[in-house]
């Protein structure tokens, strides 16, 4: 049997389980995160998120992680060996994301709380490339309070994860699985978003249509979807499907994609807060770099420990 620690943290509610992977290194990780992110049978959480050293996916492509004749048309690339830290993160259906704008926050928390770095700014590799993570520290505790991320500039034409002629849509149409059209713009952060502006996303049926877009055709790679409703203040409320995991209380990414394609589309202007299920988030996309910054709160739930039997991440695996 082998005892592997976990901490369970939470990015405005979207929650996942980190394992320092320098301690714990894990083989399976698709596997243990469908695993361990049953909310009935499991630990519970939106997925699973491994910590490891700066270098440790600057070959991810050799690793079979990266498709390099992909790389530089998504953005995905893993940016050159200078991160003081890495992140692979793993969905709830064992699917591999290339970025969370939420996780990454957590991680600076992780990793400042720990003593594992004392540097409020951290530079952390992620197969979307290197993001800069700068914390906020409360004087009276030393721990993180809340964090803001470099998300860097958004990628509105990527043809690997939109099909269309140049890979872009700005107010433009999907045909869904269930044969109705919504439309919306498509936004890449490292991974691909597709914002529906409607009504009142509170009420909205992201449930029911959610998973028809996320399977649409439109999207090779499957697609994260957004619905959002732009208030009379300015401010956005916005809904969540993401891909492999369904709907959840935030999303990092799909915050700033929705911050972009409300200053596209003239509903806004560059800065907006965000609010979702599980809590709002400020996103300012720069004008004069065009990277976007996203700051919020990262939360520490509760410290863990797992048994796993030596086979069993081969075996379920399998």
């Amino acid at each position: 049997m082998r005892t592997i620690k976990f901490t369970k943290m939470h990015g405005a509610g979207n929650d996942y389980i980190y394992v320092n992977a320098l301690q714990y290194p894990i083989d399976h990780p698709e596997a243990l995160s469908r695993l361990w992110s049953d909310r009935h049978k499991g630990i519970g959480g939106d997925g699973l998120v491994l910590i490891d050293s700066g270098d440790a996916l600057k070959s991810a492509e050799d690793k079979g992680r990266a498709d390099s004749s992909k790389c530089a048309e998504s953005g995905a690339c893993v940016a050159a060996p200078t991160a003081d830290f890495s992140m692979r993160i793993f969905n709830a259906d064992g699917s591999e994301a290339r970025m969370c704008g939420n996780a990454s926050r957590c991680i600076g928390k992780y990793l400042y709380d720990n003593h594992m770095t004392r540097s409020t700014e951290v530079k952390l590799a992620t197969l979307s490339g290197i993001k800069i993570l700068k914390l906020h520290v409360d004087p009276a505790t030393d721990h993180v309070e809340s964090v803001t991320v470099d998300m860097d500039a958004p990628r509105l034409s990527v043809p690997t994860q939109l099909a269309t002629a140049d890979g872009s849509m700005t107010e433009g149409e999907v045909l869904a699985t269930d044969g109705k059209t919504y439309m919306g713009t498509f936004v890449s952060m490292g991974n691909p978003h597709f914002v529906v502006f409607v009504d009142d996303a509170a009420s909205f049926d992201v449930a029911g249509v959610g998973p028809t877009l996320e399977f649409a055709t439109a999207f090779p790679e499957r697609c994260n979807i957004e619905f959002a409703t732009v208030r009379e203040d300015g401010s956005i409320r916005m809904r969540v499907w993401e891909r492999g995991s369904g709907i959840t209380m935030a999303c990092g990414t799909g915050a700033c994609a929705t911050a972009v394609a409300a200053a596209l589309t003239k509903r806004t202007g560059r800065s907006s807060d965000i609010e979702m299920d599980g809590g709002t988030l400020h996103i300012d996309w720069d004008n004069t770099t065009g990277h976007v910054m996203m700051t919020g709160p990262a939360t520490k739930v509760f410290d863990g420990e797992t048994e796993i039997a030596d086979n069993i991440e081969s075996e379920i695996s399998n």
